[in-house]
């Protein structure tokens, strides 16, 4: 296994971090983390290492989004198309070619985003347990957005993020809505968030996703994605919101797969992280889609 490399660009005066492995004639590998308490392009790390022993001819780029791990940590409230036009920067600049997007759960919105802003620089993509359909099919009131954000960026918020970054708190959420199995809540997953969430500066960006800033109706964009795209699900997969407890994972995987004019779609076991508890069977699907389509 390649040694990752950190490397940073510059970006708007902000500093951008991101990891790279490989420098292979393949389509780069574009790695979009989830974005939540002590979370950044690490959370790709485990995956992206058992890549690389099967694929030696491949390049993977891990960026840590602004507000994450070792970018910039301003006290901002990011929407998606923050996060979406600091990856059209990135590719344009530090990768120079068409990649193919690997995006987790409810970052989807960015990946999107990025579509919308750069569709030529994309040339497929790949979703890690996207969210319920319910949740990127309604747009929220924007007042509602902006009065749950001034909620968390008081004091109020300020001690609720002190709370979730304790070991007891992210062992309890991970078992409960992340992972399948309660024992694949290993020391290396939660020394990986205690660590990221260390600096308190990293709140403004879990605050802007839990003020719901990407819950939107984006069918619309969704519905005029040529790229070829496959949907992973976990045969477990739960959703945090109540509105989705009643989906099945097969019901969500349609919504996609009936939405998206080009796409694919696959169950395996797991939950709600498949890159991290699913490891193995999430890069096989991958690599069979990525073979299947000349990638």
């Amino acid at each position: 296994m390649q040694q990752l490399l950190a490397k940073t660009y510059e970006w708007q005066g902000l500093t951008c971090h991101y990891w790279l492995a490989g420098a292979g004639g393949e389509t780069p590998l574009l790695f979009i983390h989830p974005v939540g308490v002590g979370l950044s392009g690490l959370f790709w790390d485990r995956c992206v290492g058992h890549w690389q022993t099967l694929a030696q001819n491949c390049s993977f780029y891990i960026p840590d989004l602004l507000g994450c791990g070792r970018s910039s940590l301003p006290h901002l409230a990011y929407y998606p198309e923050d996060w979406a036009a600091q990856l059209r920067f990135f590719i344009e600049s530090e990768i120079a070619q068409g990649v193919v997007l690997v995006v987790q759960g409810a970052v989807l919105p960015v990946a999107l985003e990025l579509v919308r802003l750069a569709p030529q620089r994309v040339r497929a993509l790949i979703l890690s347990g996207p969210p319920t359909g319910s949740l990127i099919s309604q747009n929220t009131r924007v007042l509602w957005q902006r009065l749950r954000w001034r909620l968390f960026d008081s004091p109020l918020g300020w001690a609720f993020y002190q709370y979730a970054r304790q070991e007891r708190f992210l062992r309890r959420f991970s078992v409960k809505q992340l992972f399948a199995k309660p024992q694949a809540v290993d020391r290396q997953w939660l020394e990986m968030l205690t660590q990221g969430a260390a600096n308190l500066n990293t709140r403004h960006a879990v605050y802007s996703f839990l003020a719901g800033f990407w819950r939107r109706d984006y069918r619309p964009i969704l519905q005029t994605i040529a790229q070829p795209v496959l949907v992973v699900m976990g045969d477990q997969a739960s959703s945090i919101s109540r509105q989705g407890t009643a989906e099945s994972p097969q019901e969500r995987l349609a919504f996609y797969t009936e939405l998206l004019p080009n796409a694919a779609g696959v169950i395996i076991p797991g939950r709600n992280v498949l890159p991290y508890e699913s490891t193995a069977e999430f890069v096989d699907v991958c690599q069979q889609f990525l073979i299947a389509h000349s990638l």
